[in-house]
C-alpha cells in the first residue's frame, strides 16, 4: 500500500466542510459517507484508506447526533431497541473484519442498487395514502435478518445504511421521526465496532480524520436540531430527494 499523503491547509479546510455537510446529512437521512468518501479520494487517499478514515472520523458526529435524539428512539413491535443495538454491534464487527480481508470493490458496486432500493421503499412507505405505521409491519424475523445484513454492510463500507434502515424501520411500523432517531443510534453502534478495529491501521490519515471529525460534529449538532423542528413532510421529502440524487450520482460514477 502507498504511504498516506500529506495534506495542505486548503485541502484540510475543504475536508472539514465536507464533514459538516456529511454530519447534517447523517443526522437527517444518512448517506454522509457519499460526501466524505469522494472528498478523501480527491485528497489523494486510496479507497481502502478513505473508507477507514471516513468511518473513524464520522464516528464522533454520529455519536453526537444519536445522543441528541435518544429520547425519540423506540422499539419495533416485539423487537426491542436493545436487541436491535446488539445486532448492529455484532454486524459491525463482522463487516469490519470482512473489509480487512476482502477488496472493497464488490460491495462498492452494490451501493447504487442498495440506495435505489432503499429510497424507493422509503418513498413508498412515506407518501402512500395509508401510513405504514397504521398497518401491520414486517415479521420480527424479517427485521432481524434485514438489520443483520445492514449491520455487516455498515461495518464493511457503510454507504447508504441510513436509507436502508429508514426503509426497514418505517415499513416495520415506526414513524419517520422515531425511525430517524433509531437509525442514528444503530448506525453509531455499527461504526463504534468498526472504529475499534480500524483505529490501529497504518492507512488512517489522521489530519484528514481530525478535519472530518470537527466538521462532522458541528454538522451532527445542526442536523439533530433540525430533527426536532422540521415538519415530517419536509423530512420525508428531504430523504427521498437526497436518495434520488445519490442514486443518480452513484450510477453515473
Amino acid at each position: 500500500m502507498p504511504p498516506v499523503p500529506p495534506l495542505e491547509l486548503p485541502i484540510v479546510l475543504l475536508i472539514a466542510a465536507a464533514g459538516f455537510f456529511a454530519g447534517v446529512q447523517n443526522a437527517l437521512a444518512g448517506g454522509g459517507s457519499f460526501i466524505t468518501f469522494p472528498a478523501l479520494l480527491l485528497a489523494g487517499l486510496n479507497p481502502l484508506a478513505a473508507n477507514m478514515t471516513s468511518t473513524i472520523a464520522m464516528f464522533p458526529s454520529q455519536t453526537t447526533s444519536a445522543v441528541a435524539g435518544r429520547k425519540l428512539v423506540g422499539d419495533v413491535g416485539a423487537l426491542s431497541f436493545k436487541q436491535l443495538f446488539m445486532i448492529s454491534v455484532v454486524g459491525g464487527v463482522l463487516g469490519a473484519l470482512l473489509l480487512l480481508n476482502t477488496p472493497v470493490s464488490f460491495f462498492a458496486r452494490l451501493v447504487p442498487w442498495l440506495v435505489l432500493f432503499a429510497t424507493s421503499m422509503f418513498a413508498w412507505g412515506s407518501f402512500r395514502r395509508k401510513p405504514l405505521h397504521a398497518v401491520s409491519g414486517m415479521p420480527t424475523w424479517v427485521l432481524v435478518l434485514v438489520q443483520s445484513c445492514i449491520a455487516v454492510y455498515g461495518g464493511y463500507f457503510g454507504g447508504g445504511i441510513g436509507f436502508l434502515m429508514l426503509a426497514a424501520l418505517t415499513i416495520a411500523g415506526q414513524q419517520v421521526r422515531m425511525a430517524t432517531a433509531t437509525k442514528n443510534m444503530l448506525a453509531m453502534a455499527m461504526n463504534a465496532a468498526a472504529t475499534v478495529i480500524f483505529a490501529t491501521s497504518k492507512l488512517i490519515s489522521w489530519p484528514a480524520a481530525l478535519a472530518l471529525c470537527v466538521g462532522g460534529i458541528a454538522g451532527g449538532l445542526c442536523g439533530s436540531w433540525l430533527i426536532h423542528r422540521l415538519p415530517e413532510k419536509i423530512m420525508r421529502g428531504f430523504v427521498v430527494l437526497v436518495g434520488a440524487l445519490l442514486t443518480v450520482w452513484m450510477f453515473v460514477r
